[in-house]
């Protein structure tokens, strides 16, 4: 089907006019297609990453390679999303966070579509991310703390995660105004395929 405006309009959830190469701190959210568990599972709030986890904690660690204004902060592969905190140190020409989060899309995706075919990854559905993602400008240093904190506690509280999909709850309802909870750091342990 060609494109029509009237029929395919998609409203941004990025804030308007905001000029996203601006040197700041973001906290960015990736959810999986459908929510589908691909990256490992958590029990007892402990997380396991499989080996496609593993993959998506390698991407991450290359983000600063690919993109020298960008440092990679806090972040956390679970099992249906990825939570991460990217810093642009510098404004420079088509490094902007919109562009940051196509290519590590791009290249998880490329990767995990390998690891389906070569070693027996669970295979996606159209694509492995959903389209969009959820972004929020860290406005200053006590927001900051906060959402490290979050994620790094984001497994203690899967059970009650608003991206754990059950069977009554298929759409995200994301809040990142949410307050962080404080809690000590989870426990991770990695290549454990449940």
């Amino acid at each position: 089907m060609s494109y029509n405006p009237t029929l395919h309009h998609r409203r941004s959830i990025r804030l308007k006019g905001y000029d996203y190469s601006s040197p700041g701190a973001y906290f960015i959210t990736l959810c999986t297609q459908n929510r589908e568990n691909f990256f490992g599972y958590i029990e007892e709030g402990i997380l396991h990453l499989n080996d496609a986890g593993m993959m998506i904690q390698k991407w991450y660690e290359e983000v600063s390679l690919k993109f020298a204004n960008v440092t990679c902060d806090e972040m956390v592969v679970m099992p249906n999303h990825f939570h991460c905190i990217w810093q642009i140190t510098t404004q420079e020409e088509g490094v902007n966070i919109p562009a940051v989060v196509q290519w590590f899309k791009t290249m998880t995706t490329n990767e995990y579509i390998h690891g389906v075919k070569e070693l027996g990854w669970q295979p996606f559905d159209k694509r492995l991310w959903l389209r969009n993602y959820f972004e929020r400008i860290i406005r200053d240093p006590q927001a900051y703390e906060n959402i490290r904190n979050y994620i790094r506690t984001n497994p203690e509280r899967w059970e009650t995660d608003r991206l754990l999909v059950r069977a009554d709850l298929r759409v995200c309802p994301y809040d990142h105004d949410k307050r962080a909870d404080t809690h000590a750091r989870p426990n991770i342990k990695t290549n454990h395929p449940k």
